[in-house]
C-alpha cells in the first residue's frame, strides 16, 4: 500500500502545481487514501526546493514568490494576508515555548514584501503593507505601512583569524585546505 501511494503521488507531483495538491490534501480530507496520496506529493514537491509549509498555515490568497519557493519555511498556525511577497530562504515560523511571550504563530498582514533571508518568529503582527529587509528577524509586532532593516554591519579586526573547516573524521579532526583534508595534528 505504502508503495502503491508513493507511485501515485509521483503522478499526481508531475501533474498538479504544488497550490492545486496543498488544496487537494484538504480535499480529501475524509478519503484517507487519497489524503495520504496528495500529502506524499505535497511533501515531496516542498523537499524538492528545500522548504517545508505546512498545510496547516492560512494563506488569504497564494503569495508571489520571486525566486519560487526555495528555502521557504512557514510553521502551522502562520496566517499570510493577501498580496504579499516572499523572497528565497524566508522562515515564518511559531515560538512554541509555552509561557513565552511571543508564544504562537506569525500574523502577517495584506501587501507585504519580505526580503530575502527574513525570519519571523512568534506570535507576532505584521500589519499591512509592511517591508521587511533582507536577513531581519522580526520578534515584535509592526504596524501599518512600516519598515524593517537589519542592524548595521560591524567590522571587528583581528590580528590572525583561522577560518579552516573542521570536521571530525574516523574518529580524528581533519581541515579542509588546499583541496583536500588534513589531519589535525594538535587535537
Amino acid at each position: 500500500m505504502k508503495l502503491f501511494v508513493q507511485l501515485t503521488a509521483g503522478i499526481i507531483s508531475s501533474v498538479y502545481n504544488i497550490w492545486q495538491v496543498r488544496n487537494a490534501v484538504f480535499k480529501f480530507k475524509n478519503n484517507r487514501f487519497l489524503k495520504n496520496c496528495f500529502q506524499t506529493a505535497y511533501d515531496k514537491k516542498l523537499k524538492s526546493y528545500g522548504s517545508w509549509i505546512s498545510v496547516d498555515a492560512s494563506f488569504e490568497e497564494i503569495p508571489f514568490f520571486p525566486h519560487d519557493l526555495y528555502g521557504i519555511f512557514i510553521s502551522g498556525g502562520s496566517v499570510v494576508g493577501k498580496n504579499c511577497v516572499i523572497f528565497q530562504h524566508v522562515t515564518i515560523v511559531s515560538n512554541t515555548i509555552q509561557g513565552s511571550k511571543t508564544f504562537g504563530a506569525p500574523v502577517i498582514g495584506d501587501s507585504c514584501y519580505i526580503g530575502a533571508g527574513a525570519k519571523i518568529i512568534g506570535s507576532v503582527k505584521i500589519g499591512n503593507n509592511c517591508r521587511i529587509g533582507a536577513n531581519c528577524i522580526v520578534y515584535e509586532d509592526m504596524p501599518d505601512n512600516s519598515v524593517a532593516v537589519a542592524a548595521p554591519t560591524r567590522i571587528i579586526l583581528k590580528d590572525k583569524l583561522d577560518n579552516r573547516f573542521f570536521t571530525k573524521r574516523n574518529g580524528k579532526w581533519v581541515y579542509y585546505e588546499k583541496g583536500k583534508w588534513e589531519e589535525d595534528n594538535h587535537s
